[in-house]
Parts: C-alpha cells; structure tokens; sequence
C-alpha cells in the first residue's frame, strides 16, 4: 500500500475559518495558529473543553486472526493484556532498538485492532511485520480524530452521546453516537486533562465539529497544544524522542513488557538498558518568553545538552522545556542555557509540572 502524499481532513474549511494558514504536519494542513489568543485556547482546555482536530494521525486497521500477533512483534507492549475496548499506549522501534514511533493501539474485538501513529516510519515497518501472515493491513483517512479536552468534556459529550462516558475507565473505548453520528469515543488525550478522542468518518465530523462549537467547545491550535502538552510532560515524536532514542532514555520504559514474547528491537533494547547516552527532563527557564528550541545547555562550561520542546506558560508564569541532558543530573540542578542571541539559566524540576499525580487523566 502506497500512503497519499498529499492528505486532507475533511475541517480543512473550519480551521481555515478560524484563521488557519493549514500548515503541514504529517503529509496533512493542520491548525498550528487561529486568529484567537492561543493562551485563551489555553486557558479553554484547563477550565472549561476545546478541541483538537488531530486528523493528521494515521489511522490504521489492522484485522483477521494473526492481528493480534503482528502488533505484538510490531510494538513494545504485551498486547494479550489488552481486552476489547481498551487500549495502549506504546513504542515501535528500529532493530537497532531506537524509537521509529510511539502510537495508540485499540483492540476493537473480533479480530479488529487499530493502531494510531504520527510521523514516524510505523506504517513500513507494520507492513514488515505483517509479511505472510493472515491479515488485513488498511490505512484510512476517511476516519477523522476529534480530541475533546477539559474539565468539562465528560459533561458536555455525555449530554449527546447515547452511552454513559462516565463508565470508560482512562484508556478504554466504546462504539457511540454522537449528535446522533456514529462515532468510537476514546478516553485518551494529549493535554494533561481528562478528555475524549472522537473517532468518526469525514462525512459527518463537521457536523460533530460545529454542534460541539455549539454547546460551547472552544476550538484550539496546535500552538495551544504544545502548551498544554509541555506542561503535562507528554513527547512530541522527531523532537523529544527520535530513532536515535531508547525508550529507556526519555522516560517511556513503562511501555516496555519486559516478559512478552519476541518484537522488533527487543534484543538491542535489552542489551541497551542501563547504557542510556541522555535522559529526558523539564526546564524552567529564567527567561519571560518562549524560548527559541535547540539552546545549548551547559554545566560548569561542559555541554550536557540541548532544549527540544519549549513552550511559555501564562497560566504558570514560566518559561518551559522539554529537553535532553547527560544522565545523572538531578532535579535542582542549574543550567546555563545559550541559544541565538540568548544567555540566560535554567533549573531542572520535576515533570510534569501539571498535576504531577495525574489525577485530572487518570481520576
């Protein structure tokens, strides 16, 4: 199968409303700005519901008796522990053991799984893994991911569903309608919120769209992601994780199930614990402004590192960042920071800096 080159999402026409230029992330025009303050789109997502259109995902079904199995030697966890309805975040990696991916895999029940990935190189490598066996492999971007989040997203789609979200446990999903759409609802996210991700064809999402618009959802670019994202200590892939990361190196040794079976990339990962080149932290940074990305981060005159993800937060009054330091620094540690006509100093503290116990995703 040959992916499109160029991909549209059926909200092109709502974002470009709103202001959107529809830049390109992942092959498809993406809201990264609206004509509205991305700190009010902020403040939306932490005290009321926006949303996200994150269509530019890859939507991939996976389905017949050996899917189950193909995901497994595809990614990093053991699938057998994920019944229907539920779902896992996860990696896929190179066989040198390095990040290719990070993805969402769903077990929708007989014999169907979809896996949701970003940018990375998890469609040749699913293809690789399905190589004879009895399986269905299909790439599809009919289907649109409508990302609701906030304090108030339970509320507002329990309203106009005709199941009780309230019963979805975090990770799980169920078939739904919505608006009197049908649509899968998943309790996942990327915010730092308790939240849900619509799943639903092109043909009616823009009606979902404008009937949460509606009932007061504020729609929000990924300019406003990024905060919220940052602040919440979750990875964007090709910035804070790439194919030159272990999983161990920037946090995400928890999707690895040590005692499954054979996957890609196994041997080298194992082999690779304990050997990590850098670890994954959270700056605050003595600057009043976002920075720029890519400042060097030094310590006692030695290079230690470089920041990858930055972000202001207004809510929080910092200046934050995800970045990659030598192993061994510890939270407390002063940092100075160069960048393009920046020399300033940072902290490293402890992530996430929102709601570290998680308790508004996982309560």
């Amino acid at each position: 199968m040959t992916e499109e080159l160029s991909r549209t999402s059926a909200l092109a026409s709502r974002h470009s409303a709103l202001g959107s230029g529809l830049e390109d992330w992942n092959g498809m025009g993406t809201a990264w700005t609206y004509d509205t303050d991305p700190n009010d789109e902020h403040d939306a997502v932490r005290e009321r519901a926006g949303m996200f259109d994150m269509s530019p995902l890859k939507k991939v079904f996976v389905r017949g008796p050996d899917a189950q199995a193909v995901l497994d030697h595809l990614t990093t966890r053991d699938l057998s522990k994920v019944t229907p309805g539920k779902a896992a975040y996860l990696c896929v990696l190179t066989d040198e053991g390095g990040i290719a991916d990070d993805a969402i895999v769903s077990n929708n029940g007989g014999d169907e799984w979809m896996i949701v990935h970003g940018s990375g190189d998890t469609m040749a490598l699913l293809e690789a893994s399905a190589e004879g066996r009895d399986v269905v492999v299909q790439f599809t971007d009919d289907l649109h991911d409508l990302s609701v989040q906030g304090p108030s997203a339970l509320d507002i789609l329990n309203a106009h569903t005709d199941i009780d979200l309230g019963t979805l446990a975090y990770f799980e999903h169920a078939p739904a309608t919505l608006f009197g759409h049908a649509c899968r609802i998943s309790r996942t996210g990327y915010s730092g919120e308790r939240g849900y991700e619509v799943f639903a064809d092109g043909a009616v999402i823009t009606d979902i769209w404008d009937k949460l618009v509606e009932v007061g959802v504020m729609p929000c670019s990924f300019t406003a992601l990024d905060k919220v994202r940052i602040e919440a200590g979750l990875l964007f892939y090709g910035y804070d994780m790439t194919e030159e990361n272990t999983p161990w190196e920037v946090g995400l040794g928890f999707t690895v199930s040590r005692t499954k079976g054979d996957f890609r990339g196994k041997a080298a990962l194992m082999e690779a614990n304990g050997s990590e080149k850098v670890n994954n932290i959270c700056l605050d940074i003595k600057h009043p402004d976002m920075v720029e990305g890519g400042e060097t981060l030094s310590l006692n005159g030695e290079e230690v590192g470089v920041v990858n993800s930055p972000c202001y937060s207004h809510r929080l009054g910092r200046s934050l960042a995800l970045a990659h330091v030598r192993p061994g620094l510890v939270a407390g540690t002063e940092l100075k920071v160069f960048g393009d006509g920046l020399e300033t100093t940072a902290e490293i503290v402890r992530g996430p800096v929102y709601d570290p116990e998680k308790s508004r995703t996982h309560g």
